[in-house]
């Protein structure tokens, strides 16, 4: 149960604030808004403001808005006007409209990173050892488990992040490990210096690639610690985390085009219910973490040039004022076929891996 409402509210929120977006600059520029739905199905509860109806529905995994005209600009629903028909404004007004849905996930995300960084802190992999590997420059050098590294020729060390730059960075040239470490018969910490020269050696990326890189031999021990922050560089630490993470979705999303990542990496609606499952045992933090990837991958999927999707109608505008003149109807229908050919596959395909991981799990 615990699960089954996390899942409703995680994807109905993504959605009702993707849609949210679309609502938002629509009635800004003066577009009529028929029906803001939160769900789909049919309608449970709903009343009217202004022109608009609100409704709850049965399906709670999403949300509509239904624009005055949107592919019609005879279908005029009673009580609206041609000046508040969609099809029938400029097309950079229509790319704003649409654009919104996507950038509200976005921005959805950097909210939830803000609050994680301004309540709980920002995880910080500290540069303790968890693991040296035998034969490695670190093994040859004395690095053992647990020790804790606080500066490289000289250069104090909080992250492990700033361990992996400094390595990178050293081209090969014999470093100054200061680290410390408990030996077995010493009630305190002790202090050593060691010096550590990195190899060229090859590792896994995250997709999977191989790459070429100076490396130690050392893995983290994975001590994490939460720095709170102040309320301005939680504002800072928002946009810093929402831009990695559309950076890296967007980069996925080439190596899968590219056929670097597998396609039977493709996930779908069930393994999203498994993850967001349990994220919500786990504890708030890491759902909200999650909800906000959540967001970014929706944003930027529905910012792909498919037609169906919110990039294929933001394609089309781009043509459409670049042409000075609309699209040809007939070609907008076709393409809107294919588009949905091409989505009905994926949805598909994600649907058949998430299955087949159940069954091998």
């Amino acid at each position: 149960m615990q699960t089954i409402v996390a899942v409703i509210l995680v994807l109905g929120g993504l959605i009702f604030f993707h849609e949210l977006g679309h609502f938002s600059v629509a009635r800004l520029f003066g577009m009529g808004v028929s029906t803001f739905s939160l769900g789909f199905g049919p309608k449970l509860y709903k009343f009217k403001r202004g022109k608009t109806e609100y409704a709850l529905s049965l399906v709670p995994l999403g949300g509509y808005v239904a624009l005055v005209g949107e592919s019609d600009s005879n279908d005029i629903p009673e009580g609206f006007t041609e000046e508040e028909c969609f099809s029938l404004r400029p097309a950079w007004q229509r790319f704003l409209v649409v654009l919104a849905g996507p950038l509200a996930n976005i921005i959805l995300a950097w909210v939830l990173f803000f609050g994680l960084a301004l309540v709980w802190g920002t995880p910080t992999l500290l540069p303790e050892v968890g693991q040296v590997q035998p034969q490695s420059p670190a093994q040859k050098a004395g690095l053992q488990p647990n020790d804790h590294i606080l500066a490289i020729n000289g250069q104090p060390v909080q992250h492990w992040e700033e361990l992996s730059a400094l390595i990178a960075a050293s081209n090969g040239a014999p470093m100054d490990f200061e680290v410390t470490r408990k030996e077995k018969d010493a009630e305190t910490l002790v202090t050593k210096h060691l010096e550590v020269t990195a190899e060229r050696r090859t590792r896994k990326t995250i997709f999977g690639e191989e790459e070429v890189a100076w490396l130690v031999g050392i893995s983290a021990k994975g001590t994490v610690l939460k720095e709170p922050e102040s309320l301005g560089q939680a504002f800072i630490t928002g946009f810093r985390q929402t831009y990695r993470m559309v950076a890296l979705t967007c980069q996925g999303f080439v190596k899968l085009i590219e056929r670097v990542v597998p396609l039977d990496q493709v996930g779908g609606p069930i393994m999203i219910a498994k993850l967001v499952g349990e994220q919500a045992e786990a504890g708030l933090p890491g759902l909200l973490a999650l909800t906000a990837l959540i967001s970014i991958n929706l944003g930027i999927l529905n910012l792909l040039p498919i037609p169906v999707l919110d990039g294929g109608a933001i394609f089309f505008c781009l043509l459409e004022m670049l042409m000075r003149r609309p699209i040809n109807q007939k070609v907008q229908e076709y393409a809107m076929r294919v588009g949905l050919t091409l989505l009905v596959g994926l949805m598909l395909l994600a649907t058949y891996n998430d299955i087949v991981r159940l069954f091998k799990s």
